[in-house]
C-alpha cells in the first residue's frame, strides 16, 4: 500500500507544482504591482507600505491558480473612514478596471497580467492581538507560516489542498464551510507532510483540538487531544486549531461537522484504496424532469419546494440566509404533520430554491387534539366549554382527558407554504424580503421541471454521496 500511496500522491504533486515558467510570471506581476503601489503611496499624507500574503506569498499556491492577495498597510492611529478612501484610492489607482468588494471594509479586486489581484488595506498592528479589523492578522499569519514552511513542505501543503478540493471541503466560504488554505498549512506542519495527516485524521474522535504554539495552560505529550469537557477554550467546535499569532481565534471555526466528517471518509478511503480520482472533482450528469419524476415515484416520496428570485448577495451572506430560511420551512411543515424525509437548499445567479422531500404530502380533514385531565377543573371546565359545539367531534373522554377532533387548517403542504404561516418562522432577512415580493410552490410532478435549470443539483441530492 505504501508504494501506490507515494505513486499516487507523486502523480498529483506534478499536476499541482507550479512550473519554471508559472513561478516567473508570478514574480514579475507581483513586482510590477508592489511597483504601481509604492506609487501610488507616494501622493498620500500618510506612510504606509504593502506586502504579499497568501498562499503564493508562502509557495504553497496550486498551479494554475490565478489569486495574489496584496495588502497595504496604513498606521493604527489612522482613522478608519480615512483608511478605506486612502485604500480604494490606491486601489482603482493600480487596477483603473477593477472594481470593490466588501469584506469587513470596501477593497478593490481586479485582473493583472493573467492573475486575480485582491488589493486590501489593513492596519500595520504590532501583533495579531492588536488587529482594528479581521484582515490585520493576515500578514502574521503569511510571517508565521513563510518562516516553517520549507520547500518539500509547501509542495506537501499543495497535494492537501488538491486532496481537500478534490473532496469538496477546501474554502473557509460560508458554502463551503471546509478547510481554509491558512488552516490546511498549519494542520500539513503540524503532522509534518501530507500523509501523517491523512492517516491521523482518518482516525479522530472530534472534538480535536491542536495548539500549535502551546497557548493553553496545559501542556500535553500529543499534538492533539480529545475536548474532555475540562478544556477552559472558549470554543465548540469539532475541529479547533488554536491560531498560533491569536489564542483567541479557532483558524478551524468555519468548519462544519460535515466537512470534518467528510475528511474523515475519504481519509480512510486514500489510506485503504489510494487512488488519483480522489483528488479530482467530478460533477453528476444533470437529470432531465423525467428522471426526477420517475426517481421521487420509486422512492414514495412527494417533493415541495419554494423558489424565489435569488436576492443579491454576496454567498457569504446568501447562504447563511438560505440555511436559516432552510431550516424554517422544514420546521414549519414538521410542526403541520408534514414529515421531511431530506431538504437542502439550491441557487445560482438568479433563482434559489428550498427543496423539502415529504413523507407525508397530505393529512386528514380533522386532526385530534387533547386537552387536560377532567379533574384538573379550572383548565378542563375552560377546554370543554371552547370546545362545546364547535369541534368536527367532541368533546370526548379518552381515559381521564377531554379530546376534541377540530379540522385542520392546511390538508396539504402547497397550501401551508403558500400561506402567511410562511412568514411566520425564522427565514434570513433580505430572503423573507424579497418572500413577500414574490415567490413559487411546487409540489409533487410540478417539482420535476427544476431539472431544466439545475439539473446536476438535483442529481446531487438524488444520488448523494459522502
Amino acid at each position: 500500500m505504501s508504494d501506490e500511496f507515494d505513486a499516487v500522491v507523486s502523480t498529483v504533486r506534478e499536476r499541482v507544482e507550479p512550473d519554471r515558467e508559472e513561478r516567473r510570471r508570478l514574480r514579475d506581476a507581483v513586482a510590477e504591482l508592489t511597483d504601481r503601489i509604492e506609487a501610488a503611496l507616494e501622493e498620500l499624507p500618510v506612510e504606509a507600505d504593502v506586502i504579499q500574503v497568501g498562499s503564493t506569498a508562502r509557495e504553497t499556491w496550486i498551479a494554475g491558480d490565478r489569486d495574489v492577495d496584496l495588502f497595504v498597510r496604513f498606521p493604527p492611529d489612522l482613522p478608519r473612514e480615512q483608511l478605506e478612501a486612502y485604500g480604494l484610492q490606491v486601489g482603482h489607482e493600480v487596477l483603473p478596471d477593477g472594481r470593490e468588494e466588501y469584506a469587513e471594509h470596501p477593497y478593490v479586486v481586479g485582473e493583472f497580467a493573467g492573475f486575480d489581484v485582491d488589493l486590501v488595506p489593513c492596519y500595520d498592528v504590532s501583533g495579531a492581538t492588536a488587529i482594528q479589523s479581521a484582515v490585520d492578522r493576515t500578514p502574521f499569519h503569511t510571517e508565521y507560516l513563510t518562516e516553517r514552511l520549507d520547500a518539500d513542505l509547501a509542495s506537501e501543503v499543495r497535494v492537501c489542498k488538491q486532496f481537500l478540493t478534490g473532496i469538496g471541503v477546501y474554502g473557509s466560504d460560508l458554502r463551503t464551510r471546509g478547510f481554509s488554505g491558512y488552516l490546511t498549512e498549519l494542520l500539513v506542519l503540524e503532522y509534518g507532510g501530507f500523509r501523517s495527516f491523512v492517516e491521523a485524521a482518518a482516525d479522530w474522535h472530534p472534538p480535536v483540538e491542536f495548539d500549535p504554539e502551546g497557548h493553553g495552560e496545559r501542556e500535553t505529550a500529543s499534538p492533539s487531544r480529545e475536548r474532555d469537557g475540562t478544556s477552559d477554550r472558549p470554543f465548540d467546535d469539532p475541529l479547533m486549531v488554536i491560531d498560533p499569532t491569536d489564542p483567541e481565534r479557532n483558524v478551524a471555526a468555519v468548519c462544519s461537522e460535515e466537512s470534518v466528517a467528510r475528511l474523515q471518509h475519504y481519509a480512510r478511503e486514500l489510506v485503504a484504496d489510494p487512488r488519483v480520482e480522489l483528488f479530482e472533482q467530478s460533477e453528476p450528469e444533470p437529470v432531465d424532469p423525467d428522471t426526477v419524476l420517475d426517481a421521487f415515484e420509486r422512492r414514495g416520496t412527494t417533493p415541495a419546494t419554494v423558489g424565489f428570485e435569488t436576492p443579491d448577495l454576496v454567498e457569504d451572506d446568501l447562504y447563511p440566509q438560505l440555511e436559516k430560511t432552510r431550516g424554517g420551512i422544514v420546521g414549519l411543515l414538521e410542526r403541520h404533520g408534514f414529515d421531511v424525509l431530506r431538504s437542502t437548499t439550491i441557487a445560482d445567479e438568479d433563482r434559489a430554491v428550498v427543496l423539502a422531500e415529504l413523507a407525508v404530502a397530505e393529512r386528514p380533514a380533522i386532526q385530534r387534539h387533547e386537552g387536560p385531565p377532567v379533574h384538573v377543573r379550572e383548565h378542563a371546565e375552560r377546554f370543554f366549554e371552547r370546545y362545546d359545539g364547535t369541534a368536527a367531534a367532541g368533546p370526548f373522554l379518552d381515559g381521564d382527558r377531554y379530546v376534541v377532533e377540530r379540522e385542520r387548517q392546511f390538508r396539504t403542504a402547497a397550501a401551508l407554504l403558500e400561506s402567511d404561516e410562511l412568514f411566520d418562522v425564522g427565514l434570513g432577512t433580505t430572503i423573507e424580503r424579497q418572500l413577500r415580493e414574490s415567490y413559487t410552490v411546487r409540489v409533487g410532478s410540478d417539482v420535476a421541471v427544476l431539472a431544466e435549470r439545475f439539473g446536476t443539483e438535483l442529481a446531487q441530492y438524488l444520488d448523494p454521496a459522502p
